[in-house]
């Protein structure tokens, strides 16, 4: 458990957040959660000198990153137009704006913590596995996001194990979720809720 030492106390913040204190608290204590896990992940950062920011790996993640991205996009749209009203939103820029930290800071834990401490708790394919298991558990009991979330991770995990530059994975991040956003009705997706507020939802 010892490779585990950042990602447990991770997963244990993001659980008690998601299922005790979220339906309990005010959504100012939101702000707080993230300020912990990122600080976990920065220690690590700083303790293993791995900041997933590698220039060689740049171009290569980017056009991983794209390959999984463009067709995910179309194929995010196409369904969810077919599924449904197309919700209306007023300000793509502004989302995206919020989007791209939001998703960078994701990506940051994901790969410099869940998925090395996951591959040095089983091995290079396994981590990977374990990974995106973890990352999709986290958006339980959503039924359209832990799955959607899961196949992601794994294609995301893959390009960083290869080419270990999350900023590309932020952007496939941050454009997959924009396309979900405005392309399928808030029932379906249970407005990206997760843990009790989804079923507070329902």
């Amino acid at each position: 458990m010892a490779e585990l030492r950042f990602t447990l106390p991770i997963v244990a913040i993001i659980f008690l957040y998601t299922w005790v204190l979220a339906p309990r608290t005010p959504r100012s204590v939101s702000p707080l959660v993230t300020f912990l896990v990122l600080a976990l992940s920065i220690w690590r950062a700083v303790r293993t000198g791995e900041w997933g920011l590698r220039r060689s790996a740049l171009w290569p993640a980017l056009r991983g990153a794209a390959a999984f991205t463009l067709p995910t996009v179309l194929v995010l749209c196409v369904v969810g137009s077919t599924l449904g009203a197309v919700p209306r939103r007023a300000n793509p820029w502004g989302d995206l704006a919020f989007l791209l930290p939001w998703a960078a800071g994701q990506q940051f834990a994901l790969q410099t913590v869940l998925l090395r401490e996951a591959q040095a708790a089983t091995s290079r394919r396994q981590g990977i596995l374990l990974a995106a298991a973890v990352f999709g558990a986290l958006h339980l009991p959503n039924p359209f996001l832990a799955p959607v979330t899961l196949v992601a991770a794994l294609a995301w995990c893959w390009i960083y194990d290869r080419h270990p530059n999350l900023l590309p994975l932020a952007l496939s991040h941050a454009f997959c979720t924009l396309a979900i956003l405005y392309c399928f009705d808030p029932k379906i997706t249970g407005r990206l809720r997760v843990g009790y507020s989804y079923l507070q939802l329902q």
